[in-house]
Formats: C-alpha cells, structure tokens, sequence
C-alpha cells in the first residue's frame, strides 16, 4: 500500500470513529469506558497520521 494510500485509510478510519463518538454521545445508555476507548483510539490514529506526514516530508 502507498503512503498517500495509507493516510487515506486513516483519515477514513479517524472519521469513522469520529462519527461514532458523536453517535455514543447522543445516547446516554452508553458506557462512558465505550467513549473514552473510542476517543483513544481516534487519538491513536491521529498521531500516526501525523507523524506518517512528517515522515513523508
């Protein structure tokens, strides 16, 4: 897989959590762990977007 491939992979995914965050949020009956796991992993993502970025240049 490219690199240029690759980051659009990831930038699908970090959307994807994205939106499921927003969705977990809308319904109170979700676990609060549930969210935190999410946002990690949507920060896990966003860190090696960037440092893929840095190394790109």
């Amino acid at each position: 897989m490219s690199l240029a491939n690759h980051l659009d992979e990831l930038q699908r995914k970090h959307g994807e959590i994205e939106r499921q965050i927003d969705e977990a949020l809308t319904h109170p009956s979700v676990d609060d762990l549930e969210i935190v796991t999410l946002k990690r992993r949507k920060l896990a993502i966003k860190d090696e977007i960037e440092k893929l970025r840095h190394t790109k240049h």
